[in-house]
């Protein structure tokens, strides 16, 4: 060097921490790395809450829809409904459902028939899983997959919980490197 001193690599700089080579701007204070703020942690864990609000209560039946696990039955297309999104269009089949066992018939959807797939009076083989609003084929429903993501990116909001949770337990790093305790 030339005897032109960078700002920010002196060790002798105040608020340089000699220890951390990544210590922050002079005189600047920078959370340790694995402690999010507590802002990040409260609106993730927030997050990560809602999306597991509305994804738990659904898991038994969509693990039976997977499965094609359910009440056997018959469903009779009625009416065919659908709506145009930008580049594509998502249609639902309404119609009856009424099982093998016999007993009451119910109005309802079948998940997954889209246009070309059922005609007005229609009838075929269905599973009821026990949602009021659906049936699903035979076949089984592949409604696992967004569901299973769900549940990821729920897991994935819960890490900056974690990461802070695990930061006030774990001692802090001079203490476990000396065997003192810090202070």
């Amino acid at each position: 060097m030339t005897g032109v001193r960078e700002p920010g690599r002196d060790p002798e700089e105040p608020g340089r921490d000699p220890e951390r080579d990544d210590a922050g701007p002079p005189g600047g204070r920078r959370r340790a790395r694995g402690a999010p703020s507590g802002f990040t942690v409260t609106v993730t864990a927030a997050l990560a809450f809602l999306l597991l609000f509305f994804t738990v209560p659904n898991l038994g039946a969509v693990w039976r829809a997977a499965r094609a696990d359910g009440a056997s039955g018959t469903f009779t297309a009625e009416r065919l409904s659908c709506v145009e999104h930008p580049g594509h269009e998502s249609c639902s089949w309404y119609g009856t459902f009424m099982p093998a066992a016999g007993s009451e018939a119910h109005e309802t959807s079948m998940y997954g028939a889209g246009r070309g797939d059922l005609s007005a009076g229609e009838r075929v083989p269905a599973i009821d899983v026990g949602r009021p609003s659906r049936v699903y084929s035979v076949d089984g429903s592949r409604e696992w997959i967004p569901t299973g993501l769900t549940l990821i990116a729920a897991a994935g909001l819960c890490v900056p919980l974690a990461r802070r949770l695990l930061s006030r337990v774990r001692p802090s790093g001079r203490a476990r490197r000396s065997g003192t305790p810090a202070g």
